[in-house]
């Protein structure tokens, strides 16, 4: 049986990122609200169980709370933040508001060396605090294991009953030993052997899918992201020719990259693939519309209209796959237990196309892991990296209306500014880039010619989880031949601009 830690999110931000690093040490980890009844846990067979952090105050009737029962079950507990002062809480401490917050890296004095959760851990060291409530006073049979200036209490632990506690947010890298921190409760505590691996995820679901498929059919839809790329991938494996893919090319992506997705498809895997052409609809459609709600009104009903139909022309289709990954599909702590978060990834059926099931491959992995089947299946690298992109494509990067004329100018400087990152290896340092059109034409002067031509912005952030942004410092030089080239290279281009602005105040789309 698959060892597996619990994560029980009580609405903190890292609640996925903790899930993360548990697996980052081979060891799987799935995430439930706190919701969850204890009976549910108790059958869920859990090495351990982390309490997340969140945005609430324990001593406050109206936040989310957890029956004591959950600390005598002799599953090792690791509370993290709010999860430290809950399980203070629970088990007869006191939280109180402290007189002092602390966020940021904060010094940190181990105050109990041989604790096998600080094992290899100095005796000081840098952590990421994010807090204004604190324990004031630990609860009976607690030892304090940590502190800081400010907070008495910066980790605690009752090792006898296998609980443990800390205030600081060991997940995230502003922890210099936080990830030692998790592997000692993991391997230490938890006696995890890690047995986690992506080729064995692959083997079991080649093997799982087959036996599940049979001899039917299965339809995806594919749209040349990464996560249905690479659901297509792992099912072309299982069964090959059953599998049909159907890709909606609106016209919409970034330049040479529909054909790059058939080329991939059509070649590197044995499976039945289906493009449809379908560009002048959406200009059609699209024809007039400003407003960029409107817009992404018009390109997803229209995208689902012609998707359906294919599919309907399909006949018989057995099983609908769906490239839907963890993220997409866990519930929050924050909401109420049976609302399922929604997403692009999870598609509604309509009443009058039936399938036998929806198969969803990817749906226990997180976006990186995803990656990494994809290596491992043999898709290319420049797919499997693909830049972030929306799902009305540029037309969402178009400001104003939506014409062949201005696609075609938008592509051009976008292929050139991907070039350019790609040839000086700058892409690597930045989480997303892209250009933008806005319904804004300029004045310049080009071969001794007045001219009235479109402007070109563009677009580059650093981000750890696009929660926040920041724009990314490229190097003037670098900006320069990205300008230089668009100008020179791009038809109806007299003007290039760097958008210089964070998230928030701003989102990283600009519609």
């Amino acid at each position: 049986m698959q060892e597996k830690i619990l994560v029980l999110d009580f609405g903190g931000q890292y609640n996925q990122l903790i899930a993360r690093r548990v697996r980052d040490n081979n060891v799987y980890a799935e995430i439930l609200p706190y919701t969850t009844d204890i009976a549910a846990i108790a059958a869920g067979n859990y090495k351990g169980i982390i309490l997340t952090g969140g945005p609430n105050s324990v001593f406050d009737p109206l936040s989310p709370h957890y029956s004591a029962d959950l600390l005598k079950m002799g599953i090792p507990v690791l509370g993290i933040c709010y999860g430290c002062q809950l399980m203070a809480w629970m088990t007869g401490g006191t939280v109180e508001t402290a007189r002092q917050s602390e966020y940021g890296g904060i010094n940190m004095r181990v105050r109990k060396t041989n604790s096998t959760l600080f094992e290899g851990v100095p005796e000081e060291s840098v952590v990421w605090m994010s807090h204004t409530d604190y324990i004031s006073s630990p609860p009976e049979g607690f030892e304090v294991t940590a502190s800081t200036d400010a907070c008495p209490t910066a980790a605690m632990e009752n090792s006898r009953l296998k609980l443990y506690a800390v205030q600081f947010h060991p997940e995230v890298t502003h922890s210099e030993y936080g990830g030692k921190v998790l592997k000692n409760f993991l391997y230490g505590i938890c006696g995890c052997t890690g047995e986690w691996r992506m080729e064995d995820f692959i083997d079991k679901s080649v093997t799982q899918l087959r036996e599940k498929i049979g001899s039917r059919k299965v339809i995806l839809g594919l749209s040349g992201g990464v996560d249905s790329s690479v659901a297509a991938a792992l099912i072309s494996r299982a069964v090959g020719k059953q599998l049909t893919c159907i890709f909606v090319d609106h016209g919409l992506m970034r330049k040479g990259e529909a054909d790059s997705v058939e080329e991939t498809f059509t070649t590197g895997f044995d499976l039945n693939f289906v493009r449809v052409n379908c560009k002048d609809q959406f200009l059609h459609s699209l024809a007039g519309v400003t407003d960029p709600e409107e817009k992404r009104k018009i390109i997803g009903r229209e995208f689902y209209r012609i998707f359906w139909d294919q599919i309907r022309g399909e006949g018989d289709s057995g099983f609908f796959a769906q490239g839907t990954i963890y993220p997409d599909c866990i519930e929050s702590g924050k909401g109420s237990a049976d609302t399922i978060k929604t997403h692009h990834n999870r598609v509604n059926i309509p009443d009058d196309v039936v399938f036998e099931g929806v198969i969803e491959p990817l749906s226990e992995l997180f976006k990186d892991e995803v990656r990494k089947v994809g290596e491992m299946l043999g898709l290319p690298t420049e797919l499997i990296w693909r830049q972030p992109f929306p799902g009305p494509g540029l037309g969402v990067r178009i400001i104003g209306e939506v014409t062949e004329e201005k696609i075609n100018v938008l592509q051009d400087a976008d292929w050139v500014l991907r070039d350019e990152m790609g040839k000086n290896g700058y892409e690597k340092q930045l989480s997303q880039f892209f250009c933008v059109l806005p319904d804004v034409r300029t004045v310049g002067v080009m071969g001794d010619h007045r001219t009235y031509e479109h402007l070109i912005a563009i677009r580059a952030v650093t981000t750890d989880d696009f929660m926040t942004a920041q724009w990314a410092k490229i190097p003037y030089d670098i900006l320069a031949r990205v300008s230089s080239r668009i100008t020179n290279e791009v038809k109806q281009v007299n003007r290039v601009v760097y958008d210089i602005t964070t998230k928030p105040p701003a989102t990283v789309e600009w519609l």
